[in-house]
């Protein structure tokens, strides 16, 4: 399956949707006997109330407790069992769970995901309640509290978004708000969220289409479809000014600082074309960033920029550069400033665009070419944009972009006045 400058790749997808709402996306690939289920939920750290944080990422530890047919604990042990690899994530858009297993196992991931999805709540007990409330803690202070830097994204977004937007707050939540929680309160998250109507089920691999459609109406058909919760549209953010600044100590190996930008929604044009752009600044070692920061003047020992693509309105990019030992901070972000400036000023070259392009287009391959990161691409594109297909034409859509695109987006988003700035400095005993 090659693709050009144009190219619109051919991976078959049929959709259904069941009586009660549910998405079904099948995509057959019959080189190897495995199959990919992947199961997206249209609920993530976005859709939280005040006081309420930390519930959508929550619910990833609560599914695999156990429900009306599973014992606690026994879902991750069957699959594994039966040969599979087996996870869950969340983020501020979404949630999902996944598996991939040789063929043989597909009935019994898709039952044992119906069984969860229908009775969850079944077993849900104050003490499972209080049980992964405690691992979720654990989870924070093993991945954000006690590694370097390891808050920088809870203090971005403090200083991108404000405190009551439905991206003002991380994916993990205050831990505060889950102590307060209760089971009621999270039992009433399951029954507004987790709903057949609310979901896209992906079935990928060695397995026909009608196939994949009549098992899951097996499993999934009977399910109760409940109502889909309504989806407040939220506009989109005016630029940063620039005054928001914040700064901390802690025990790092390097000074650092990172900038951040409100950038346009993802799913459109001008979101792909500023994603050009931060690729040319800070991805890879063929980067602006790096040349100069990291080769050049040997000012920082790493640096880069990425966005984060968000469909609320509003998405999110930074960049970073961490200082060499007796380099100090201020040196490096006056630096990391000028070479924002000066993609304003000095736009991407054709060659420079052609080879952000190529790392989009190595990138996407790389993901659609195992039947796992299918399903998953497949789930997310039917979920947030409504059309599983945009897999098959995202490589045209991103080379189809031209340099007078990309500085266009950089001259509406991506201007050094238009930022957030954090600075890390070392702790001193």
């Amino acid at each position: 399956m090659s693709s050009g400058s144009g190219a619109t790749l051919a991976y078959p997808i049929v959709q259904r949707t069941l009586a009660n709402g549910l998405r079904v996306v099948a995509s057959p690939d019959h080189q190897t006997p495995t199959v990919a289920v992947n199961l997206w939920y249209d609920v993530g750290s976005r859709d939280e109330e005040p006081g309420r944080t930390g519930f959508a990422h929550l619910f990833e530890h609560l599914m695999f407790q156990g429900s009306t047919h599973v014992p606690s604990g026994q879902h991750i042990g069957l699959l594994q069992a039966a040969g599979a690899s087996v996870n869950a994530t969340t983020w501020f858009d979404r949630t999902n769970y996944f598996e991939t297993l040789p063929t043989g196992g597909l009935d019994l991931a898709l039952w044992l995901e119906a069984d969860r999805l229908a009775g969850l709540l079944d077993t849900m007990t104050q003490e499972s309640l209080d049980n992964q409330r405690e691992v979720v803690k654990e989870e924070k202070r093993q991945r954000y509290d006690n590694v370097p830097y390891g808050d920088v994204m809870e203090r971005m977004i403090a200083l991108t978004f404000p405190a009551d937007h439905p991206y003002g707050h991380t994916t993990i939540g205050s831990m505060a708000d889950l102590d307060a929680a209760t089971l009621e309160d999270v039992r009433t998250f399951f029954r507004t969220y987790y709903l057949p109507s609310n979901a896209v089920l992906s079935i990928v691999g060695d397995i026909e289409p009608e196939e994949a459609f009549a098992r899951a109406d097996t499993y999934f058909g009977g399910l109760h479809s409940g109502q889909r919760p309504a989806k407040p549209v939220v506009a989109p953010l005016p630029p940063l000014t620039g005054t928001e600044r914040a700064e901390t100590s802690a025990d790092v190996p390097a000074e650092a600082v990172y900038l951040s930008w409100r950038l346009p929604a993802r799913g459109t044009p001008a979101f792909d074309a500023v994603d050009l752009a931060f690729s040319v600044l800070g991805h890879g070692q063929t980067s602006r960033l790096h040349k100069s920061l990291v080769r050049g003047s040997e000012l920082a020992e790493s640096s880069g920029a990425t966005t984060l693509g968000l469909i609320g309105g509003t998405s999110y990019g930074f960049a970073y550069g961490r200082a060499r030992d007796g380099v100090p901070v201020e040196q490096v972000e006056e630096a990391l400033v000028a070479e924002v400036d000066g993609l304003a000023t000095t736009l991407p070259t054709e060659r420079e665009l052609r080879r952000a392009q190529a790392q989009f287009e190595r990138h996407w391959l790389h993901e659609l070419a195992r039947v796992d990161s299918r399903a998953d691409a497949l789930g997310e594109h039917a979920t947030l944009h409504r059309n599983p297909a945009l897999v098959n034409t995202r490589i045209a859509e991103v080379n189809a972009l031209t340099l007078d695109d990309v500085a266009a987006a950089l001259t509406s988003v991506f201007r050094s006045d238009q930022r957030a700035t954090l600075t890390y400095r070392q702790e001193h005993a």
